[in-house]
Formats: C-alpha cells, sequence, structure tokens
C-alpha cells in the first residue's frame, strides 16, 4: 500500500480548505483566528479513504502571501498536488507564486482543481480554463488533468476522486523506506500527561516507537514514546505518512519548525550550503553577490548571504553555482530542494538544489571548486562519496563519517563503497569498530613518499634493517590511527612493496650491508667477546679505531638481531652460545639444590661477582630463575 501526502496550493479564498472538507468531512482550520477571518494561517492536516482503499494524508496549505513561509513547509514531501484556482476569478498572483514554488520545489504530479464552478456559466468557464492553459504553459503543471468542481454543491467531486486515485496508483512513485529516517518538523505542541508533540512529514525511511533518534541542529536525543498516523496510533511509521510523534526528555521551546528528526550521526549540522540557484523567469531581481536572502528549505525559514561562485550575477531565468552562508544552521544532505526569496520587499525570486551539505568556505571563481560541484550535480551518490573519501587524503574517512557528511544510510555508503572498490577507486581498512576509506590517489601519493624515504634511509643507515615503523608514521602518516596505518603496513607487505623486520621496515629488495667495514667490526666484537667469556668487557669500552661509532652501533644490532650475541645488561654483551651454556649449567645446579646465590653463580663460572650479578639478573629475564628471600638468592622459575 502506498502511503499518499496530496497537498493544496492556490490564492488566498479561492476555496482550498473548503474543498478539503468537501473531501474528507474536517475542517483543516485549527485557530479560531483562522475560523474567523476565514483564511488558512498555518498548516492545517487530515486524511480521508480512497476508493481502491488506500488511505491519503492531505495538507491545507495558506494562500495569503504574509503565510508563504507556511506554504513552503507544507510542500516537503508531498506527492500529489492539487492547484486550485477560482472559476469566478482565475489565476491570481499567489497562484503564480505558489505554481513558482512548486516547481522549485520539485513537485512533478498536480492536478488543476477549477473550483466555484457553481458560481460562473459555461462560457466563462471555458475562458478561464483557456486562461489556464497559457498560464501554465511551459511550467511543470502544463499537462496536469483539469477538473472542474463546486466544494460546495458537491459538483464533480467523484471525478475529482477518481483522478486522485487513478494518478496515486499509477503516477506517484513511492518514498525510500530503506534509507536513514529524515522528518522535518512543522508544528511542536505539548499535551498534558504526554509531553511534547511534533508533527512533519516522514520524506524517507522509518520510525519505531522506542527508537532513539536526535534532533537536529539542536543536537538533542530523545526516545520515540508513541506514534500516530491520521489519527491512529502505531508501532511504526513509514516514509510518506503524515505522523505525529510523542517524544521524550525535550521540552517543547527546545524545539522549533524547521528543526530535523533523523538518527543520531547521521546528519552534520552546517551554517554553509554548496548550491545550484536557478532565478525564475518571472523575477524581477537580479541575484548579485553577497546579497541577503531569506532561505527556505524542508520546514525551515533562515536569513543568509549568497556568495556568487562562477558568475558576477545571475539574473531571471539564469542558473549558477553559489555558496550560501546561513545566520544559522541546519541539517540537510545532497538532493534537497530549496526557495529563496529576496530580503526585503519578500518576493520570491528563484530555487535549486543542495550539491553539497557540509563544505568548506570557498573563495569565488576557484576553477577546482566550480568543477567538484559540477561533478556533484551531474553525478551519482558514489560519485559524492568518492569526492569526500578524495578530501580526507591524510586522514582517511570512516564509513560512519561518510555516512554522517552525505546523510545516507550506513547500507547506502557501504554499497558504494564496494562499487568504488570493485572500480578500483578506493581502498578500505577494516577494525573492529569502522572500516576506513582511502582514495586510491592518496594512497598512492603515500606509498611513493614511504618507499622514496625508505630507499633514502637505507643508504644513509645501510648496516640498519631499516626505518623504525613508529618514525615512518610519525613522519609521513601522522594523522591516521595507528591501527590503522598498522593495517596499511599489513597492505604494503602483501602487495609486496615494502618488508617489515620485526618493527623496522624496509624496501622490497633491501639487504643489510655486509661489507669489509661489517666484517672487520664484527671481527673485533666477536673476538673481544670470545676471549672475555664470562668476565664481561663493556661494549663502550671497545676500540674501533677511526670507525665511526654509530656504524659500529648498527653493525652490533645486526649481530644481535641474527643471535651471533645476546645483550646481558646495559653496555653488556657476550656470545649467544655462552649464555645458552650458562643456562644449562644453572639448571644443572637446581638437580642438586633448590637455591643457587650470586656467590655460587660467580664461582661456578670463575668470575667476579661484578659479572655474577648481570649473568643472574639475565636468567631472571629468560625465566630459568626467580628471586627469593635475599637480593643474592634465586630459586628454579
Amino acid at each position: 500500500m502506498k502511503n499518499i501526502i496530496i497537498g493544496t496550493a492556490g490564492h488566498i479564498d479561492h476555496g482550498k480548505t473548503t474543498l478539503i472538507k468537501a473531501l474528507t468531512g474536517r475542517n483543516t482550520d485549527r485557530w479560531e483566528e483562522e475560523q474567523r477571518r476565514g483564511i488558512t494561517i498555518d498548516l492545517g492536516f487530515t486524511w480521508f479513504d480512497l476508493p481502491g482503499g488506500d488511505r491519503a494524508g492531505i495538507i491545507d496549505v495558506p494562500g495569503h502571501e504574509k503565510f508563504i513561509n507556511n506554504m513552503v513547509a507544507g510542500v516537503v514531501g508531498m506527492d500529489l498536488v492539487m492547484l486550485v484556482i477560482a472559476a469566478d476569478e482565475g489565476v491570481m498572483p499567489q497562484t503564480r507564486e505558489h505554481m513558482d514554488i512548486l516547481g522549485l520545489l520539485g513537485i512533478e504530479k498536480s492536478i488543476i482543481v477549477l473550483n466555484k464552478c457553481d458560481l460562473v456559466d459555461e462560457d466563462w468557464l471555458e475562458l478561464v480554463e483557456e486562461e489556464v492553459r497559457e498560464e501554465l504553459e511551459g511550467t511543470f503543471l502544463e499537462t496536469a488533468p483539469v477538473m472542474k468542481v463546486s466544494a460546495v454543491t458537491g459538483q464533480g467531486m467523484d471525478e475529482l476522486i477518481a483522478m486522485i486515485e487513478h494518478m496515486t496508483r499509477d503516477e506517484v512513485v513511492e518514498k525510500d523506506i530503506s534509507t536513514i529516517p529524515r522528518l522535518p518538523i512543522d508544528r511542536v505542541f505539548s499535551l498534558s500527561g504526554f509531553g511534547t508533540i511534533i508533527t512533519g512529514t516522514l520524506i524517507s525511511g522509518t520510525i519505531s516507537t522506542e527508537d532513539t533518534l536526535e534532533i537536529y541542529p539542536i543536537g538533542k536525543t530523545s526516545k520515540i514514546r508513541s506514534i500516530q498516523v491520521h489519527g491512529e496510533d502505531k508501532e511504526r511509521c513509514y516514509a510518506g505518512q503524515r505522523v505525529a510523534i510523542n517524544l521524550s526528555n525535550v521540552k517543547k521551546h527546545e524545539i522549533r519548525r524547521g528543526c530535523v528528526l533523523a538518527p543520531p550521526n547521521s546528519m552534520k549540522n552546517a551554517d554553509l550550503l554548496d548550491v545550484r540557484v536557478n532565478i525564475l523567469d518571472s523575477s524581477m531581481r537580479v541575484l548579485t553577490n553577497h546579497s541577503r536572502l531569506h532561505l527556505f528549505t524542508g520546514t525551515s525559514e533562515i536569513l543568509c548571504r549568497a556568495v556568487l561562485l562562477d558568475k558576477d550575477e545571475i539574473g531571471p531565468g539564469e542558473s549558477g553555482l553559489v555558496q550560501l552562508r546561513l545566520e544559522e544552521e541546519v541539517a540537510l544532505r545532497r538532493g534537497d530542494k530549496f526557495v529563496i526569496r529576496f530580503y526585503s520587499p519578500m518576493e520570491t525570486i528563484g530555487g535549486g538544489v543542495v550539491l553539497e551539505p557540509n563544505p568548506s568556505i570557498h573563495r569565488r571563481f576557484q576553477e577546482r571548486v566550480i568543477e567538484d560541484l559540477e561533478r556533484k550535480e551531474s553525478g551519482s551518490s558514489a560519485d559524492v562519496v568518492e569526492m569526500h573519501v578524495k578530501e580526507h587524503a591524510d586522514t582517511m574517512i570512516t564509513q560512519a563519517e561518510l555516512a554522517k557528511l552525505t546523510a545516507l544510510s550506513l547500507e547506502e555508503i557501504e554499497e558504494d563503497i564496494r562499487m568504488l572498490k570493485q572500480s578500483g577507486m578506493v581502498h578500505t581498512f577494516e577494525t573492529r569498530k569502522d572500516v576506513y576509506v582511502w582514495h586510491v590517489g592518496s594512497e598512492r601519493l603515500v606509498r611513493q613518499t614511504i618507499l622514496d624515504a625508505l630507499a633514502a634511509y637505507e643508504e644513509k643507515y645501510p648496516y640498519r634493517y631499516g626505518m623504525k615503523k613508529a618514525e615512518v608514521q610519525a613522519t609521513y602518516c601522522r594523522k591516521i590511527k595507528p591501527i590503522v596505518f598498522d593495517k596499511y603496513i599489513d597492505y604494503l607487505e602483501q602487495e609486496a612493496c615494502l618488508r617489515r623486520s620485526k618493527e623496522n621496515l624496509c624496501t622490497r629488495e633491501f639487504e643489510v650491508c655486509k661489507d669489509a667495514l661489517y666484517d672487520k667490526i664484527s671481527r673485533t666484537i666477536l673476538g673481544i667477546l670470545s676471549k672475555a667469556e664470562y668476565d664481561f668487557v663493556r661494549y663502550s669500552d671497545m676500540d674501533f679505531g677511526k670507525t665511526d661509532r654509530s656504524l659500529s652501533d648498527d653493525i652490533l644490532n645486526i649481530m644481535l638481531e641474527e643471535n651471533q650475541i645476546v645483550k646481558v645488561s646495559e653496555d653488556l654483551y657476550t656470545l649467544t652460545e655462552y649464555m645458552e651454556k650458562a643456562k644449562e649449567m644453572i639448571q644443572g645446579e637446581f638437580a642438586k639444590r633448590e637455591v643457587i646465590t650470586t656467590a655460587e653463580v660467580r664461582d661456578l663460572f670463575h668470575t667476579s661477582r661484578k659479572s655474577a650479578k648481570p649473568i643472574i639478573e639475565y636468567m631472571d629475564s629468560i625465566k630459568v630463575t626467580k628471586r627469593v628471600g635475599s637480593e643474592s638468592e634465586r630459586v628454579a622459575y
């Protein structure tokens, strides 16, 4: 079953509210002032059942020029609009402005309702219909069916209902219930015993009771207590339905029309918008740089300044790329439509579509910025995701962050990333909490930088196993989280771009240098250690002639890595075979006794106490011995 929202539009006193009462049996003028003055000031809502069994929500929007902001708020989520024109008056100024707004906000399906037909004769009615057709030529209403009715007498109402059912059944496309839920709030009130109630049209996704959602842009979360759809309690509501929702943990005064209800962290507040602006052919204004405007989008009305990015001015019938700098924050997504009205006097001059809901501040006439926006305008959501990924070259970006920036669901982001990965545009690195995405161009530059740095390091330090991994990250990938950097190094290893030796990184072809100098230094070290046996010699006391000490340090580390020698304690080294023999001898002593002392170790190895102590401490470190009692006593580990 489709969830249908029908709206009315048209000049004041052309019978919109009366028409809705004829369709539904209910009066949508809620306020005393509306009923006293006979005009709709705020949005009115009701519903009626179509002959086929579907229930259609219906929105009565104000026709008075002073209440255009309420009219625009009412258009959100509409599937079908009835443009109501009084047969005795024809097309009036507010009719034209409503037509313009409906076109700017992307309304496609409509019915022209010639109302009050009981007040005119047939000849007059034909003239009015001809005038309407001429007025609508070239607009989205050009091919809309014309229905002639009288809401007062009931004339033509059955035919109108049949046309509504035909169009909602065969032409209206169902809204997406699989994406993130978004509910622009158009009314807030409180009820005794219930608390805060909001109403609006759910434009995407699904909301269930007990869901926890966030109110943008105020940043407050709230649990859904209860849901009503067309006056009936429901456990769940779907995109395309008019809903009333009882919120917990939030006061009426904290929310306003223009707020949006959506999942936590699914959207991002912004006070900048990159947009395509289209100025109406009928506008008497030229949009110039830094013009102050009223922006209407969703149910929001916000003052802003227009920074023209690709033109000096935008005249009637023209379009341009613009950055809107807002005086309040909003939460939107790419593709959202908007209307702009001149600051003073208040008149509709145009509208357009949001290309980037979370941009950085731009300067005018920047070629790269203009190209990016044109690509966002013409591209798919995957193209937009790719551009966001590209903008995070030095940090990578998570799938969750992408969902928040684009206001797409995580499932939609995952699908876009899968497509981008298949086409070779991005790399992904999965952690326990999220998936990090990196553009191939960004990764390629970092890879080459790292490989060049490793090659330079190997040339400078030929006796080292490579550059410390921590140093590589701190120098070239410092904004990437360590756990993600480790995943990246794993990837480079799998791709055979580099090799890892414990905590060192080197190029794939690199081998530590074992030239004549290496042979000379290593023989010197081995000779000294072999001769000393268990009377250890400090490395710092060894003489390597005129050789730079840093080179002998590096060669010493190679010998440690290759297990030719071991470090007994700070600055003390010996042959690996000596300490293996010492281990066997001490383990043999424990077969004879439970406790061995430092003095006994000294005697066992015919050395000094000064050397016996490092031996026993080394045995502690490799878990052969364990200290008990006094400092000099050990038992088997």
